[in-house]
């Protein structure tokens, strides 16, 4: 069971929502509370590394904030809109609107190019993207190059690029990157945690990243430790 209180290294509330917001969340599978009464806050564009093994509650946190599970009870909010509560569709909806995820194995549709999934991604997520504005993030990436390949055409750099751009395109107000790093070497997982941390900064957006790899405990100043509180 794990149990954190809201604190100012976290950010407190302002007058513009906060892009993440947990409060006094309890939840369980049936049996012990994997959390009880705990709360956090992500403040606008901050960064935070939630670190935590497996069996942490690491996973079972990304889902609440990702609406894929309901507490039985507190709230959670992203830029303000409830995700912890009412239908799938609606809580599909704010996720939608605010909220981008980056999964350990990409999902890239692999019969699209890195152009069409960058433009389906804009589509879903109810966004008006140029070609000039997809071209420019991917120009950012340094895979302009590489638009029309398909995802089994790109280096695994390459297509971790094309998932960030495919996660900044919709805008979102919070970044979630689940387990990027954790099959890299040193070097690939610092580039990446460097990049991870430089886009979301330049696009204002706010980052969690939740993962196992330690390593990254050094890139970041708010650190979630579900093994030994926070730093």
């Amino acid at each position: 069971m794990w149990r954190l209180h809201r604190s100012s290294s976290l950010g407190k509330l302002q007058l513009m929502a906060s892009p993440l917001e947990i409060e006094e969340v309890s939840f369980d599978y049936g049996g012990p509370d994997v959390f009880q009464n705990f709360s956090m806050t992500i403040a606008e564009q901050g960064q935070c590394l939630l670190l935590g093994p497996s069996g942490s509650g690491k996973s079972t946190l990304v889902n609440l904030v990702c609406g894929f599970l309901k507490p039985r009870s507190g709230f959670i909010r992203i830029a303000g809109e409830l995700i912890s509560s009412g239908s799938e569709p609606q809580r599909d909806a704010v996720r939608r609107r605010h909220l981008a995820i980056i999964f350990q194995s990409l999902r890239l549709v692999s019969a699209l190019s890195v152009l069409g999934n960058l433009q389906l991604a804009a589509r879903l997520a109810g966004r008006s993207v140029s070609r000039a504005e997809v071209s420019a993030l991917l120009e950012e990436l340094d895979i302009v190059d590489k638009a029309s390949a398909k995802p089994h055409q790109l280096s695994q750099g390459q297509a971790q690029r094309a998932a960030i751009a495919r996660a900044l395109i919709v805008k979102p107000d919070l970044l979630l990157a689940d387990e990027p790093t954790s099959a890299l070497d040193d070097a690939n997982a610092e580039r990446v945690a460097n990049l991870f941390r430089q886009m979301t900064k330049d696009h204002g957006t706010s980052l969690l990243v939740a993962t196992h790899d330690a390593r990254l405990r050094t890139h970041f100043s708010t650190v979630l430790d579900l093994n030994g509180g926070e730093r």
